[in-house]
This record gives structure tokens, sequence and C-alpha cells, in this order.
């Protein structure tokens, strides 16, 4: 079993900073790609920003050079930091990441739990 724990969410002033944070636990050989996606209300769930291996990361076009995506390897944990944050941002943000359970096992998607960010005056 594999978890995702995310923290980090929370009411922010237009302008402000949010910094997310993933962890992943349990029966983890390695993990290809981390990524966050984000909810809003009545909106299907998309990318905001995701790291795979040593490439450079990628980034939806909303959140290039507001946001930054991180990992820390031997945490098993991803941070999105967020900054300038608009009111549009608001949404349900999700924590996902492939994760390989053994040796010559095929990585499969987890998902955590959603934390909620919004942005409001």
């Amino acid at each position: 079993q594999v978890q995702l724990v995310e923290s980090g969410g929370g009411l922010v002033q237009p302008g402000g900073s949010l910094r997310l944070s993933c962890a992943a636990s349990g029966s983890i050989f390695s993990i290809t790609a981390m990524g966050w996606y984000r909810q809003g209300p009545g909106l299907q769930r998309d990318l905001v920003a995701r790291i795979r291996g040593e490439s450079s990361p990628s980034y939806a076009d909303s959140a290039k050079g507001r946001f930054t995506i991180s990992r820390d390897n031997a945490k098993n944990t991803v941070y999105l930091q967020m900054n300038s944050l608009k009111p549009e941002d608001t949404a349900v943000y999700y924590c996902n990441a492939q994760i390989s359970g053994g040796w010559g096992r095929l990585p499969s998607d987890y998902w955590g739990q959603g934390t909620q960010v919004t942005v409001s005056s």
C-alpha cells in the first residue's frame, strides 16, 4: 500500500504565497514522477506542475513564473511553492505520484486526498 499525504493548503489573500507538501509512504521501490494537479469548482482536474526523474520540471502555462515544484528524494516528498497567487488559483490541489512497488514492476498511479487552496480578500 502507498499513501500520499498533502499539507499546506489554506486561505490566502491575492498576491500571497503558499507552500504545499506531499509525502509518499508505504511500499515504495522507486518513484518515477511526482506532480500536482488542481480542480476548481465545476472544472476538470488539470496538471499544474510535474517533475520526472532528472528531467526539468514541466508547468501549466498558468503556473509558469509563479509556481515552483521541487522534490526531496530522500524524503519521498514533493513541494509546490506558489507565489503571486490569484483568485483563479482557487481549487483543490491533488498530489500525484507514479510509484513502483518492486524491481521490474511497472509504476502505478497514486493520488492524495486533496488540499483546498482559496485565494480571496
